[in-house]
């Protein structure tokens, strides 16, 4: 009679709440990592082996069968328990986002599309400050370091040249990028120097997605895989650096469960591959930075640019409160519209930039740019038209709608916000012969930077008009100008995160211009010019901001000195969702005295899918004690989010 041996299983779809992994016994040995079928009452379904252990005391039936699907790395299956542990998320719920759907099916393999974007790029040297940063990662320990290079700085250069280093080694390098749109760039620049890189991104179907998956699962040689955060879960042997690019950026928080942030994901990833994680950016995560220097881990400079001719582009400030700057037209300053005419009739490109997800219905004073600001949170008010009231959507205070300015005394108290399609209408009446292109979360597929970049590299498109997509990582030889139609649009959102992605936002848009030997422009355009974000960030001023913000968090108890917990209660009705997050707001406030608990309150996008949604929000200086929380919150009708990048 053959020995038995016994595993524990993870199944792919939840059996039971209060239960990740179910013991089952096989007669062949299995490997960690494994694929099997396994009985789940009259169903067969797929499961993960986690674990072998010891005969149990109860009965147990037998797993089916061995999957012939390629192993699952160990070091991605402690990830993933780590994933569940951490964000208090049902392990076959974080199994679901680690592996492709249709995991199971056999598939053809096709021939992969290298209709990439050309670049005027075949080789490079890398210069002194680059090849120190090359040494630097080289020479540290295992762990994350911060590659803080301004843009322009070359630090493409610098992640090619140490996934080089890595494959000479042996080893695997993994490239997140934020935005689908970016890859393509990123792409072609890695595929002048290595071949077969391994692509994956939502906008692939799923067997295009499974077949990459099923190529670096099936990978003898050390490879080169790019992508969103979702490439940290490549089944790649054995990875010796992660390189997560623009790491500053909010797309690296998943916004469904599991509620992951892939800067942390990527921290425990590397650690099981004994690997380095380098985030790289212009404008680094104040709580990272500080994460940082708290850990005493490498921050690495790269200070001047890559380009020994780059000119330093011009920019300058116009204040929107002053209307004589505005006379011939609302939206477009005198100063922006002479830049744009005289930068298009030298044949040249222009980009306007637009902070769209700030131009909610906020309030401010025309003339001297006050914000109406809660005075316990830091963050603006948002004006509830329907109850003619302010109210803060993370403690709940509640303001009159003023009349008149409080520091200026004007009558001129506006609501309001500016959106890209009205911009782009307004551009096409002032330059009607001119290519005009528009980029946002409302572009049509086949008008996406990524499907586009070819055309907006070479300067076929004279004017582009985008959203956070076209403020970073794009490197186009053509443009002269850029400008900023609101700068303090982001400011009025009511978070603790809004000055700091003002900034970043002003510093990466800034960054596009000023890259190599031609005069360039930048025309900001704002409310409050003398705000430290829009005054640092078109400086491009880091250490500063860096500085005020610290000392804000600290103030206002936010991170990195607590803990934040997000709990969203979502139902069909006004008045469940109100009743039902009252509820649970007062029983935990009963129970958990050494916390503060703030709200409940609308969330800031109160209405979606028929849904209505209010939001409790949790500080601790303990992230323990929230995970105790979460054990008390309703399985049903509630959204956990645990450290939420933004409070929105």
């Amino acid at each position: 009679m053959r020995r038995m041996r016994h595993y524990e299983v993870a199944p792919l779809q939840i059996i039971r709440a209060t239960s990740n992994v179910f013991t089952y016994a096989s007669e062949t040995e299995l490997s960690v990592g494994q694929l099997v079928t396994i009985p789940v009452g009259k169903k067969a379904i797929t499961g993960l082996v986690t674990a072998a252990t010891p005969k149990p005391q109860f009965e147990t039936k037998q797993i089916t069968a061995a999957l012939d699907v390629a192993m699952i790395p160990a070091q991605l299956v402690a990830t993933a328990l780590w994933m569940s542990d951490y964000y208090a998320t049902h392990l076959a719920t974080v199994l679901q986002t680690v592996l492709p759907r249709g995991v199971t099916k056999k598939r053809r393999e096709r021939k992969a599309n290298s209709g990439r974007p050309t670049r005027d790029r075949t080789h490079f040297l890398l210069n002194t400050q680059q090849t120190r940063a090359v040494d630097q990662i080289t020479a540290m320990t295992p762990g994350t370091a911060i590659l803080h290079g301004i843009t322009g700085s070359g630090k493409t250069a610098v992640y090619i040249e140490l996934a080089k280093r890595q494959i000479a080694e042996g080893k695997s390098t993994l490239i997140l990028v934020p935005e689908i749109a970016l890859t393509s760039q990123l792409v072609s620049e890695f595929e002048n120097h290595f071949s077969d890189v391994i692509l994956t991104h939502s906008r692939q179907t799923e067997a295009e997605r499974h077949l990459a998956w099923v190529n670096a699962a099936s990978s003898d040689a050390p490879r080169i895989a790019i992508g969103p955060r979702s490439v940290l879960f490549m089944p790649l042997a054995s990875i010796g650096a992660i390189i997560i690019d623009e790491a500053h950026e909010p797309s690296f928080k998943q916004d469904q469960a599991p509620r992951y942030s892939a800067l942390r994901v990527a921290s425990v990833l590397a650690s099981h591959h004994n690997a380095k994680v380098i985030q790289g950016s212009a404008t680094p995560l104040v709580s990272e930075y500080f994460f940082a220097q708290s850990a005493k881990r490498p921050i690495i400079e790269m200070f001047t640019k890559a380009r020994a001719d780059a000119t330093t582009p011009d920019v300058q400030l116009v204040d929107m409160t002053k209307k004589m700057l505005f006379t011939r037209h609302r939206l477009f300053s005198d100063t922006l519209l002479t830049e744009l005419a005289a930068t298009l009739e030298a044949g040249n490109q222009a980009l306007i930039f637009h902070n769209r997800r700030g131009s909610a219905s906020t309030t401010l004073c025309e003339e001297c740019g006050w914000s109406a600001l809660c005075g316990r949170c830091f963050v603006p008010y948002t004006l509830h038209a329907d109850q003619h009231a302010l109210r803060c959507h993370i403690c709940g205070a509640n303001e009159r709608v003023p009349t008149s300015c409080p520091e200026c005394h004007s009558a001129s108290v506006i609501h309001k916000g500016i959106g890209t399609k009205l911009i782009e209408s307004e551009l096409r009446k002032l330059f009607p012969d001119k290519i005009i292109a528009r980029f946002d979360g409302d572009s049509a597929n086949e008008d996406t930077v990524e499907k586009r970049y070819q055309e907006l590299y070479d300067g076929a498109i004279d004017i582009i008009i985008g959203t956070q997509v076209i403020a970073k990582g794009l490197d186009l030889p053509k443009l002269r100008t850029v400008g900023v139609v609101q700068a303090d649009a982001g400011l009025a959102l009511p978070d603790f995160a809004a000055s700091e992605r003002t900034f970043q936002l002003l510093a990466q848009v800034v960054g596009r211009v000023g890259r190599s030997l031609h005069p360039t422009k930048v025309i900001v355009q704002s409310y409050q010019p003398d705000h430290r974000a829009v005054r640092l960030g078109i400086a491009q001023d880091y250490a500063s901001f860096y500085e005020d913000t610290l000392a804000e968090r600290k103030k206002s108890h936010f991170p990195p000195f607590t803990y934040l917990l997000k709990l969203t209660c979502v139902y069909k009705t006004e008045v469940a969702a109100v009743r039902n997050a009252q509820t649970l707001a007062r029983d935990l406030k009963q129970r958990y005295g050494d916390v503060i608990i703030f709200g409940p309150t609308p969330s800031f996008y109160e209405r979606q899918h028929d849904t209505y949604r209010w939001q409790i929000v949790i500080k601790s200086p303990k992230r323990a004690r929230l995970l105790e929380i979460i054990k008390d919150v309703p399985t049903t009708h509630w959204q956990v989010d645990l450290d939420p990048a933004s409070l929105l």
